[in-house]
Formats: C-alpha cells, structure tokens, sequence
C-alpha cells in the first residue's frame, strides 16, 4: 500500500504524456524539422511538465529560443562589442594623418657686455618678443608630410646702431618632404591603418563564428530538454506498468494462486522505477538550467531562476539527403577559422609589403619656401661712429605683411637626402623572418583545409548512422512490445513467471528510450553538420593580427620619422 501512495503522488501519467510516448514510441516515420512556432502536429503533442503553483511558464519554439539568444545571451553581447573596439583601433591607426597645430609663445630680455665698438654703449639691452603657429601633416599618400608656420615678433634694444627700434618681423615658411623610394609605396602609418582593417574585419568573423556556435548551443540544449521532458513520460509509463503488475500480483496473492513471496519482486521493482522517475525530474531541471542560461539575461528577467521552459516543437524525423561533396565546398568557402586564416594571410603579405619598401635605399627630397617682412620705427643715423638720431619714420606691422604676401624677400631651398646602410639591415631581416612566417602560415592553412574536410565527412556519417540507428531502436521498440504483451498473456496463463514480465517492461523502457535518444542524437549531428559548414564547433580559428613583428616594426619606422624630422 505505501507503494501505491508514491506512485499517485509522484508519477501521475498525464494525458499529454501518453500522446507524446504514443508519436515517439508508436508512429511512423515524420518531418526531420521542427514544427513551426506555435503549430503542433495533429497526431501528437509534446509532454508538458505540470508547473508548480504561480510558476510562470514560458513556452517556445526552437525558432524562438535561437531568436531569444540572439538577442540575449551574455556571451554574444560581450563579442558583439570587439568590432566596435576594432573601429576605434582603425580610427586610432588614421589619426597618424591628422593634422597638428602647433604654437609658440615666448618673452626675452638679456643685457651683455658690449665687446666692440659697434656696441654704443657700456651694456647692450635685447627685449624680443617671438610668437610662431603653424600645422604639421603626415600625408596618407606617398609618405610625405608638411609642415607650415607663421613667425611674428617684437624687439627692442639700446644698440645705437640699429636702423629699426622698435623693430617689428614676421615670416612665412612651407616645408615640404617628400620619400622617393622608401615610405613611398607604404610607411608605418599606413601598415597600422591596413591591419587595424583586416582585424576590424577578422572581428566581424569571429562574431560570426559566436552566432553559429551559440545557435548550435542553444539547438542542442533545446532537444536535450525535449529528450529530458520525454524520458520523464517514459519512465513514468514504465513505473505504471510496474504498479499494474503490483497490483495484479497482490490480488492473487490474495486469491492464493500466487505464492507470497513473488510479490516482493514486484514491490522492488516499483521502487526502482520510483526512483528513475525522480532522476528524470532533476535531469529535466538541469536541461532547463542549461537552456536558460543560453537564452536568457537574468539582469533583464527578475524570473529568470522561476519560469519553466516548455518546448513546442516535437522531436520528429526524418531522413534527410547528405551531400558529402556539396558540404565540403561549402565548408571551404565559408568556414570562419579558414575565412579568418586567409585575412590574417593577407594581413602578412601588407607586413611583406612593409618590410619590402623597408629595405630600399631612404631618398627623400625637401622642398623649403619662406618669406620675410620688416617694420617697426626706421630710424635715420648721423654717419660716424657715435650716429645721432635725424629723423624717424614709423611703419606699422600691416608693411612686414605686405612684405610677406608681395614675396619682397623670398627664400627657398631644394634639398635631396640620401641614406642607406652598409651591410645588412634590419628591415633584410624582418622581411626575410616575415616569408618564413607567411609560408608557415600557409602550410597550416593548408593542414586546417584538410581537418574541415575531415570533419565534414565525420559528421555526414554521423546524420546517416544516426539515421539508421532511428529505424533499428523503431524496430526493437516495436519488438520489445509485443514481447512484453506475449509475456502477459502467458503470465495470465500461468504459463511464465513474473520476473519475465519485470525483464519484459525493463526491455521495453530501454527500447522507448533508445528510439527517443537515436531521435534526438539524429536531430543534434543535423545541426551540428550543418553548423561544421560555418564554423569550428570547437571554437578558435585564429585571432586579431597583432604580431610582435609588426611592433618592432612600427617601432622601428616611428624612430625613422623622428630622424627624418630632426634632419
């Protein structure tokens, strides 16, 4: 009687749950995709758990729990954020041929000793007042970079001698340089800004690759709770034929035509398959856990921990046609960790390209353009060597303009710099490590070439067996059944004894259940060959390029400009 009182309380059979064990255990061949959202197949329902009182109840389809993820999960939002970290690196890599303004302000005074007899007095005073401004370029075509200034200033001094005291000055100058061989083609600069975009690039891959990846996660957890909720309906079948067969046995125990002892064996049994019932319930929580956390942010859902998860599409199959060939080109073409390879390839052959350029000789020409203006008080000397003032005639700073701007005082240079070291250089070095590199890195495209191949048809296989293994545990179900109703009508006969027909229902709860696991392994190596096609379902392929290489060589070319502009 205990027995019969847990039963009632733990493994009530519900309706839906004999309409599901009758689709999986009992129909024949179906659709291999999931049913639309909201839509369920006539001749079956997918078992529902009874939620628990004021338990929120979420029901979904696999179309929605994907959906959900998308939006959702935590660690999509956390790689959703490389490519704008990515953007930032391109922008910080153009800012290299942002122009600068620079300026200067400055106010001297300085008294010395006159040394000669020019000097007019005991001590010569200097006051000068200097300011400059201008704009500095770094051009992101043919290397060359500019510089433009505006120098004005004031001076005053008690050197008797002078024409112009106050004296008021001002220049325009333009410099120009230009790289004839090396830094034409490429420089540094350009390097940084033609990597930081193939890593903006390598991001949007790799956050394609996390979509897949996390579609499949969230697909495979999916039917993994469908198999948990459907197992939970197993065993509680296979616990009622037991409690059947309990009560059948007391009866006629009762009667006496059943020795007493024979219904022990039956009371035992009951409690095993008690027992599986309650791990089914935990094993249901824990597929719920795993499919929540994927699709679901507990920072956006206070129930997130509460809400029961019921699925809406069935586990249904059917074979589907694998094209072996089909899938490997399409593998090839569009797996992520090859995609990102080939980008860091081609991130190698700009660095090839660097060092290249890096190795010519340096042959720059300078262009330099000034023009200078003069004004202030002109004063007008008596001749001799102690001058008296005669006359003074002021001209305002609007004259040194003029000066300026009507080139009255041009001055220009043209200037070609050679350098080239003796020996082997550095950038030699760089470009011959940065082959080696590149072919390395080639070969292991070609080994990763061959492991998608490899991989693609391992799971073509793994569709077709577990195709197979449907239609075998279909017919050993099928077995199993009418094995165990022979065994209870030749028990009713007296003719067999109940432990066959304990054996007989254990057989047929491992036949339900190995027709619904070779369901939802078929359902998960769909997805995952589907999945292998876009990208590793081990992860990685690759990662941003930023090699210590190309740091020594940004290093080495931002020393180069330093000497370039200090020459």
């Amino acid at each position: 009687m205990r027995v019969e009182k847990n039963f009632g309380v733990r493994a009530g059979v519900t309706a839906a749950g004999a309409a599901v064990a009758l689709f999986v255990f009992g129909a024949g061949p179906v659709r291999a995709q999931t049913a639309p959202a909201g839509r369920v197949a006539p001749s079956a329902a997918v078992v529902s758990i009874p939620p628990q009182p004021q338990e929120p109840v979420r029901r979904l389809s696999i179309n929605e729990a994907v959906a959900l993820a998308l939006e959702q999960n935590i660690d999509l939002q956390v790689d959703r954020i490389d490519p704008q970290l990515q953007d930032l690196s391109v922008a910080v890599a153009r800012s290299g041929w942002t122009p600068a303004f620079f300026s200067n302000l400055q106010t001297r005074s300085q008294s010395n000793p006159t040394t000669d007899i020019f000097g007019g007095a005991a001590s010569l005073t200097n006051d000068n007042l200097t300011s400059q401004a201008g704009v500095q370029q770094l051009l992101p075509w043919g290397g060359g970079n500019y510089t433009a200034f505006f120098n004005s200033g004031r001076s005053e001094t008690s050197n008797i001698f002078s024409t112009f005291n106050p004296q008021l000055s001002s220049s325009l100058g333009f410099n120009y340089t230009q790289p004839l061989l090396r830094n034409f083609t490429i420089d540094a600069t350009r390097q940084q800004v033609l990597v930081s975009r193939k890593n903006r690039e390598i991001s949007d891959v790799q956050l394609n690759q996390s979509i897949a990846a996390t579609t499949r996660n969230v697909k495979n957890a999916y039917w993994d709770l469908v198999f948990a909720i459907n197992n939970l309906a197993v065993q509680r079948q296979s616990l009622q034929l037991a409690q059947q067969s309990f009560r059948d046995n007391r009866a006629r125990v009762e009667i006496g035509t059943m020795a007493p002892l024979d219904i022990v064996q039956a009371e035992a049994e009951v409690a095993q398959r008690e027992e599986s019932v309650i791990l089914a319930e935990a094993a249901i929580q824990a597929r719920e856990d795993a499919l929540r956390a994927l699709i679901s942010n507990p920072a956006d859902q206070p129930e997130f921990w509460n809400t029961r998860l019921e699925p809406a599409d069935l586990p249904n199959f059917e074979p589907i046609a694998v094209d072996v060939e089909a899938a490997v080109r399409t593998a090839l073409a569009n797996r992520t960790d090859l995609a990102t390879t080939r980008k860091q390839l081609e991130a190698n052959d700009i660095s090839i390209r660097y060092f290249r350029n890096q190795s010519l000789p340096d042959v720059n020409a300078l262009v330099n353009y000034s023009a200078f203006g003069l004004a202030g008080t002109r004063l007008e000397l008596t001749p001799g060597l102690n001058p008296t003032i005669i006359s003074q005639s002021p001209r305002g700073f609007g004259g040194a303009l003029g000066d300026i701007f009507g080139s009255d005082y041009p001055s220009w240079s043209m200037q070609l710099q050679v350098n080239y070291p003796i020996g082997a250089s550095s950038a030699e070095g760089n470009l011959a490590r940065a082959r080696l590199q590149d072919s390395q890195a080639r070969k292991r495209l070609q080994g990763t070439e061959l492991q998608v191949t490899t991989q693609i048809r391992s799971f073509a296989r793994n569709v077709t067996t577990n195709a197979k293994r449907v239609e075998a545990t279909r017919a050993s179900r099928a077995l199993a059944q009418k094995r165990l109703e022979a065994e209870e009508k030749k028990f009713t006969a007296g003719m067999t004894s109940s432990f066959l027909v304990i054996q007989a229902q254990r057989d047929l709860s491992n036949a339900r259940n190995n027709e619904l696991q070779a369901i939802i392994d078929y359902l998960k190596s769909v997805v995952d060959f589907e999945t292998s096609q876009q990208a590793p379902l081990g992860g990685g392929g690759g990662g941003l390029v930023q090699t210590g290489q190309q740091q020594q060589s940004q290093q080495q070319n931002q020393q180069q400009n330093q000497q370039q502009q200090q020459q």
